[in-house]
């Protein structure tokens, strides 16, 4: 079949058929004379071929598809054999948090929905929401321990086929056959298979894209009508499309939309250019009440997700966003200033970008170019613009909202793979638009060029001659051109591929190599604390530790929630305020066992934890260092809510700021100076009491001359103290002001420990009144603060111990 024999012609949008030429006859011929019927004898019995071809449209569907699974079953086989080599025939998987989805899908199958690990309450750190499910759905059927990968497995190729099915449709305006060069396009960067295989997902993502793109194109498909049709034509495309039908459609691609976004939140992109297109395609045919109607019930459900993902997060964690924008946005740094933030935003986007045409895309420059030179071509055909378009849309929109992610650049880049999938898609439409040969062709172009009758006179023959000579000359200068896109056609695709093979080389190896790794270090470290017996666990990479152990953990990143703990938020302030947090957690119920890589924690092993064993990883191209470590934990140097050491006897403690402990800070609404102030540090210095023990307590950098605030009780009797504690390397003196008015300075005196200073509080406070501190020859750290009231005169103060 030549290309532009399939050609559905430039009106047709993505998705529909092919329409039927104007002179076809009801039976379903073009309605040209035959051979037969002007008497030259009876037709020749069909062959093969020409059964083959009447055939065609009903084999093409099955054809196609068993062709793009051979393509997905062919890519998945040459990844999960690599690990299979590397890891002795075992399912693992090349990212740890991949058992992240792993544990919530587990819990979820045990009945503990959107929970990380049982026991904890409601996390709003699994990304995806709606991904756990189907793993669970896994679980449930038998898929346990190491052999959900299995499953996941089976879920990426499935929802691999899905997004190529789909993708074929979009493929549909340049020709029938087109759709047969998506499959090895989209699947010919290694990176993306990387990542498609991974059990992420990725994949899972991709296909309920899918599924959205396809409810769309519903939209489209019934609402259509082309720019040229007549008012007649426009009047039969409403009568086939009642706005009941409409109406259902639309509400379809809705709900689509809503579960894409609850696969990944980045896909309001997607939903916002999916209604759209959906909205112009009835507008067309329908009017704008129609359009806005339909763009009201396509985007309406994702908004309505969106909408409770985030009263959920308020409620159960007291966060409007979840877990992972606040860990992972620059946006959410309360240290960084605005110019910072969008550097680091630029750096971000460019990063994006060059990281997968200069590197995933080729292994020398400027071949990786090649990829969006070829995406860019749909732009200018007129039959696949409308498309085109919408990819693009989504392609930049994507791109620009991972670049707020502060993680795009780790785990192989996986957070672009989206984008990366969908211009693969615009690059096979480019590469097949070259390769057509009728697809720069116009209507006009392409109507039948025979007249009905033939001319008469000399003058029309000479006309005629003249015609068919110029014909024939354009007939001459049209397959040249087509030969020479023919030619350009082949020459990318051979450059791309011989660019691309060693890059599908490395991912392939590095595929196996990782998972090796994740298995040897993170499913033994995870096996041994099983056989160990722990209570609870502190984690760092809240994955295949907490699967493979099978026991209770505390995520102190943050992604894995403790109830209504902000361990997130702590997380982006310091490794100090994540301490408070723990130091808020019943001892009977914080972690007595810590799995981490000591590199990234400073001093947490070394002050709360005594090493019981390490797990090495040789070859190590994946975990986040050579060694992971097992260690006791002792939290007993922390004490939450005790009293000042310099608290009379018959004092009594009115209110008490615990700087740096988040849920402290913001029952009092604690403001501290910033941007690039305020840092978070802690220490653990001797009881100053004299028990013997060391107490920790973290604390807040302030500057000379910036202020922090606070709201507080004042005394409850008469008049009473401020008492704050430091821990101070240096003398620094604090102006104390409450709603404004000076009331006094506090002296901090140079300490190798604990170091407290109080001022006497005037008479006639509020009851609660805002105190402002400013340290006035240098900067200090506030640790904590406290109102006491006075007691009755004569009374004795208990001495801070060393002073």
């Amino acid at each position: 079949m030549s290309p532009s024999s399939a050609d559905p012609g430039p009106s047709s949008p993505p998705g529909s058929a092919a329409p039927r030429p104007s002179s076809a006859s009801p039976d379903g011929t073009d309605g040209t004379e035959t051979a037969a019927s002007r008497g030259a004898g009876p037709a020749a019995p069909p062959g093969w071929l020409d059964r083959l071809i009447a055939a065609w449209p009903r084999v093409d569907p099955v054809l196609f598809a068993a062709y793009a699974g051979a393509c997905v079953l062919y890519a998945a086989v040459a990844f999960y054999s690599a690990m299979h080599q590397q890891t002795g025939g075992m399912w693992s998987a090349p990212l740890d948090d991949v058992f992240i989805h792993f544990d919530y899908a587990r819990a979820t199958a045990r009945g503990y929905p959107f929970e990380w690990s049982e026991g904890n309450g409601f996390s709003s750190g699994n990304t995806s929401l709606s991904y756990p499910f189907v793993l669970a759905l896994g679980y449930l059927v038998g898929f346990r321990g190491v052999l959900l990968m299995q499953w996941a497995a089976i879920v990426a190729c499935t929802s691999t086929l899905g997004f190529l099915l789909v993708g074929a449709r979009l493929l549909e305006p340049v020709g029938r056959w087109a759709k047969y060069l998506l499959p090895p396009v989209a699947l010919s960067i290694g990176a993306l298979d990387w990542s498609l295989f991974s059990g992420m997902e990725n994949a899972f993502h991709l296909g309920v894209w899918a599924l959205a793109t396809l409810a769309a194109l519903s939209v489209a498909r019934a609402a259509d009508a082309p720019r040229e049709m007549g008012a007649r034509a426009i009047a039969s495309a409403r009568a086939a499309a009642p706005p009941k039908r409409l109406a259902h459609l639309g509400w379809a691609a809705g709900l689509a939309g809503a579960l894409l976004y609850a696969t990944r939140p980045e896909s309001v992109v997607c939903v916002a250019a999916l209604s759209v297109y959906a909205a112009i395609a009835v507008r067309r045919a329908h009017g704008a009440r129609a359009a806005i109607a339909t763009l009201l019930r396509t985007s309406v459900p994702g908004a309505l997700a969106c909408l409770a993902q985030a009263v959920a997060n308020r409620v159960f964690t007291g966060e409007w966003a979840a877990s992972g924008a606040i860990a992972k946005l620059a946006l959410n740094n309360p240290y960084m200033t605005s110019s910072e933030k969008w550097d680091t935003y630029e750096f971000l986007a460019t990063y994006v970008v060059a990281r997968n045409t200069n590197h995933h895309f080729s292994d020398a420059l400027p071949w990786g170019w090649l990829v969006p030179a070829l995406a860019l071509i749909p732009l200018a055909s007129r039959r696949t613009r409308g498309a085109a378009a919408l990819l693009w849309v989504q392609v930049v929109g994507w791109l620009a909202l991972v670049a707020l992610n502060g993680q795009v650049r780790w785990q192989n880049e996986r957070y672009t793979m989206p984008a990366v999938a969908w211009l693969l898609v615009l690059a096979a439409m480019g590469l097949a638009l070259l390769v057509a040969r009728a697809a720069w062709a116009s209507g006009g172009e392409r109507r039948q060029e025979r007249p009905e009758s033939a001319p008469a006179g000399l003058g029309a023959r000479l006309g005629a001659l003249g015609g068919l000579a110029a014909a024939a000359r354009g007939g001459a200068l049209s397959r040249g051109l087509w030969c020479a896109r023919v030619a350009l056609a082949l020459a990318v695709a051979a450059l791309f591929w011989a660019h691309q093979l060693p890059r599908m080389r490395d991912q392939i190896w590095f595929f196996g190599r990782a998972s090796r790794n994740i298995r040897d270090q993170h499913l033994v470290a995870g096996k041994l604390l099983a056989q160990l017996d722990v209570r609870r666990v502190l984690v760092g990479d809240a994955g295949a530790l907490l699967y493979a152990s099978d026991r209770p953990g505390l995520d102190i990143i943050g992604l894995g929630g403790y109830h209504d703990l902000p361990f997130a938020r702590a997380g982006v302030h310091g490794l100090g305020a994540s301490l408070e947090l723990i130091e808020r957690i019943p001892a009977d119920d914080r972690p007595d066992t810590l799995a981490i890589y000591p590199g990234w924690w400073g001093d947490l092993p070394a002050i709360f934890g005594s090493r019981i064993a390490a797990i090495p990883v040789v070859g190590n191209v994946i975990c986040g260092g050579a060694e992971k470590v097992i260690y006791q934990a002792d939290w007993s140097p922390l004490a939450h809510g005790e009293a000042p050491a310099s608290m009379r006897e018959d004092e009594r403690v009115v209110d008490e700021l615990d700087v740096a402990d988040l849920v402290s800070e913001r029952e009092h609404g604690y403001a501290f100076p910033r941007p690039q102030a305020g840092f978070v540090g802690f220490s653990v210095l001797p009881d100053p009491r004299g028990s013997g023990h060391d107490r920790f307590d973290a604390g807040r950098v302030i500057p000379g001359g910036r202020s922090e605030a606070a709201r507080l009780h004042a005394p409850r009797e008469g008049q009473g103290r401020l008492v704050v504690r430091t821990a101070a390397p240096r003398a620094a003196t604090i102006r104390a002001t409450a709603d404004g008015r000076e009331i006094g300075h506090l002296a901090l005196k140079r300490g190798d420990g604990w170091t407290e200073a109080s001022l006497d509080l005037p008479e006639g406070l509020p009851e609660t009144f805002t105190l402002t501190l400013t340290p006035v020859d240098g900067e200090w750290v506030d640790h904590h603060v406290w109102i006491l009231d006075r007691p009755a005169r004569g009374a004795s103060a208990r001495p801070l111990a060393g002073q």
